[in-house]
């Protein structure tokens, strides 16, 4: 009997943590059992590439410029690329992708709008900054991967301050004006990017959503950083999981909706938005270099 009430636990905890993900979402890529999910309106935004040229950098303003005999070299230098990936296994992904939706509005998000419905905001914002806040370990080791020690010393700060003042994690104080110290997004996913390592081809897998060969190593390796994978018994670790990804759902319902209607082909939108985010959470950590 407790096999098969684990087993019925397990089954509602992939389906749970699944639905969401293939928005991204997560401040993980992917299946984001390690922290939050990308927001939904950030990557839409790289999704969406609507945003007209600037006017100094548009064919008409080249062609003149050419004209004028001007070198424009320096325009193609830093003019951002737009990361693309290879889909071998499209068939596998599309089929992936359909299986996440449909868990998506028929489980996941019916489960998220009744618990918002009876949970205010502010307390499911606390919620999410103690999972954040348990979840420091995987920024941590990655910013010192990433020989980033300015961003390793921020983040053991924020978790001290919260942890002591911020009531075990469920306030942010250490995002105040005061003390500034903004969380580092840094997973093993975009450590591996930071060498160098391609993010490889598109796997959109069941319940976890869109992801990478590169990402999807990266799960792995952030797993054994993830405080809830030493949660005993078993049980108590699916639950607390299934509520973090619940409680997450319930701060972007409808994010993804829009994102979905405004696309032509959902599924492309999603892999494009998803590699593209994905790149930019890279770079923006080869910057500080």
């Amino acid at each position: 009997m407790k096999a098969l009430a684990f087993s019925v636990l397990l089954i509602f905890f992939l389906l749970l943590a699944g639905g969401y993900d293939l928005s991204q979402a997560a401040d993980y890529p992917g299946g984001d059992f390690l922290g939050d999910p990308p927001p939904v309106n950030t990557v839409a935004a790289v999704a969406g590439d609507s945003l007209p040229p600037s006017p100094d950098t548009s064919d008409k303003q080249k062609t003149k410029s050419l004209a004028a005999g001007e070198d424009l070299s320096y325009l193609e230098e830093n003019e951002p690329q737009k990361a693309e990936i290879a889909d071998p296994l499209e068939p596998f992904n599309r089929a992936a992708y359909h299986f996440n939706d449909k868990l998506y509005f028929w489980l996941l998000k019916p489960a998220a709008k009744g618990y918002g419905w009876v949970v205010p905001e502010n307390a499911r914002v606390s919620v999410k900054n103690f999972f954040s806040n348990i979840a420091f370990p995987v920024r941590f080791v990655n910013c010192l991967l990433q020989a980033d020690i300015g961003g390793a010393t921020t983040e053991l700060g924020r978790f001290l301050v919260n942890t002591i003042w911020g009531i075990a994690g469920f306030l942010d104080p250490a995002s105040s004006k005061d003390l500034q110290l903004r969380k580092q997004e840094a997973d093993f996913g975009q450590t591996l990017g930071v060498y160098g390592l391609g993010q490889g081809f598109f796997i959109n897998w069941p319940l976890l959503g869109p992801s990478s060969a590169r990402d999807t190593v990266g799960i792995l390796g952030d797993t054994f950083l993830q405080p809830l994978s030493y949660v005993n018994p078993g049980d108590a670790a699916l639950g607390a999981r299934a509520y973090d990804r619940v409680n997450s759902v319930s701060l972007s319902l409808g994010d993804y909706e829009t994102l979905k209607e405004a696309a032509i082909d959902p599924y492309v939108a999603l892999r494009d938005a998803y590699v593209q985010y994905r790149q930019k959470k890279v770079e923006a950590r080869k910057v500080r270099e």
